[in-house]
């Protein structure tokens, strides 16, 4: 790849997450004035898709580590240059904890339990809920802030040692960077676990605070490697064809990261799966109400836009890659694989999407408290710019990783890189 060809990309890729961050961020300060949550609701939807593909990433590499996999250096190394995103991903989520913090007024604006004037399902507030005064201990800007910036911590102390000892292998060929990468792995996974666990917890789940669901942070992990996987496999794919990886990235790790999105696909559904018969069954007032968002419209109890996209989910976000990845041609095939990673990426963010906007707009009065969101509305607008901006953010930090350390394509002093150069089926 050309110098020019480099600035050249180097300078759109900018261009886009300057445009993109910018409409996102004049949303913030629109919505802010005006009380209007759909531009916090779209730039939180658009962070976490790249947050959750970045995060899936991490575990990915640390999974292949703690079980010195063989066939995976060749994959891995493209994964370590995508993890140069997390710090741009951190200072990407400073607008809406700033916000929180300093907000005024309007500071619970998308977590409505940060201001305790806010209105509540009952009509009352925020400070009289007494499901928020249970929750009051957890639930608490100041300790939010806290775990926040702990996350994000985690995620990035994480990265930059897994990259460094995995491109200082690559100049003295001293196996004990191996070595540190495992011990950091066996580390890494619980805490990064955690990290994404609680992470959704307060990103998302405490959207709608009264609800709760002790499967959700597993929803977020399922999700994350489903999507990681799609993106590694687009990524290695494209580096094969446009000669970096040529001949080095074959058709047997092609086959095995396809398997690992067939085992994530079922293994999301089975969570999600999980997660809504435990809540039906039981039928308690104070979890029902989240699923009944997205299904129906509270003040007439007819079917709103939510269901079908809620079927879409089911249809299209397991169903059809659950049977499309069956076969074996489909996992081996280049447009036939680039088709299906695109799809997973496609309804992981309706995924999102469907977890995140329904959100709530509280109507003292209303029929149970609450009225649903419209499918299609600003935040749509306001998401997709945060997405554009942001990842067009990320895709340049991984850029300039893979042009900082393009001489080491591949981890060539890895103890395991000639098992997995040879690799095959």
């Amino acid at each position: 790849m050309t110098e020019n060809i480099k600035k050249d990309i180097d300078v759109k890729l900018l261009a886009g997450a300057v445009l993109g961050l910018g409409i996102g961020l004049a949303g913030l300060l629109m919505g802010l004035s005006s009380g209007d949550k759909s531009p916090f609701l779209g730039w939180l939807w658009g962070c976490s898709f790249w947050l959750s593909i970045s995060i899936g990433l991490l575990m990915l590499i640390m999974i292949f580590r703690i079980f010195n996999s063989r066939w995976t250096p060749v994959v891995r190394r493209q994964q370590e240059h995508a993890l140069a995103a997390f710090p741009w991903l951190a200072i990407c989520f400073v607008p809406l904890l700033l916000i929180a913090l300093f907000g005024g007024e309007n500071a619970g604006i998308l977590w409505s339990w940060i201001n305790p004037e806010s209105p509540t399902v009952d009509g009352i507030t925020v400070a009289d809920d007494v499901l928020h005064q249970k929750k009051a201990g957890y639930l608490n800007l100041y300790f939010f802030s806290i775990r926040l910036i702990g996350y994000f911590a985690i995620f990035c102390i994480l990265s930059a040692k897994l990259r460094k000892y995995s491109f200082s292998q690559d100049y003295d060929g001293d196996p004990s960077w191996t070595h540190k990468g495992t011990k950091i792995s066996a580390f890494g996974i619980p805490a990064t676990a955690l990290a994404l666990t609680f992470g959704a917890f307060d990103l998302f789940m405490s959207l709608e605070y009264q609800w709760f669901s002790t499967m959700y942070g597993v929803w977020f992990f399922a999700s994350g490697m489903r999507s990681a996987l799609a993106v590694t496999i687009l990524g290695c794919l494209y580096l094969s064809q446009k000669s970096f990886l040529k001949g080095i990235y074959k058709q047997a790790h092609q086959y095995d990261l396809a398997c690992l999105s067939l085992a994530f696909t079922v293994f999301w559904a089975y969570i999600s799966f999980s997660q809504y018969f435990l809540i039906y069954s039981a039928n308690i007032p104070e979890e029902t109400f989240w699923y009944n968002i997205r299904e129906i419209n509270p003040n007439t109890g007819e079917t709103s836009g939510w269901f079908w996209v809620s079927m879409g989910l089911i249809f299209g976000h397991f169903f059809f890659p659950f049977l499309y990845l069956l076969f074996y041609k489909n996992k081996i095939n280049g447009p036939r694989i680039t088709f299906i990673a695109l799809w997973i990426l496609s309804f992981h963010l309706l995924d999102l999407y469907w977890n995140i906007i329904p959100g709530r707009e509280i109507v003292p009065g209303a029929y149970v408290g609450y009225e649903a969101r419209p499918v299609l509305g600003m935040h749509l607008f306001w998401g997709i710019s945060s997405l554009v901006g942001v990842g067009c953010l990320c895709a340049r930090a991984v850029l300039k990783s893979f042009n900082a350390n393009e001489s080491e394509i591949i981890p060539v002093r890895d103890p395991r890189i000639m098992e997995s150069l040879n690799h095959h089926e």
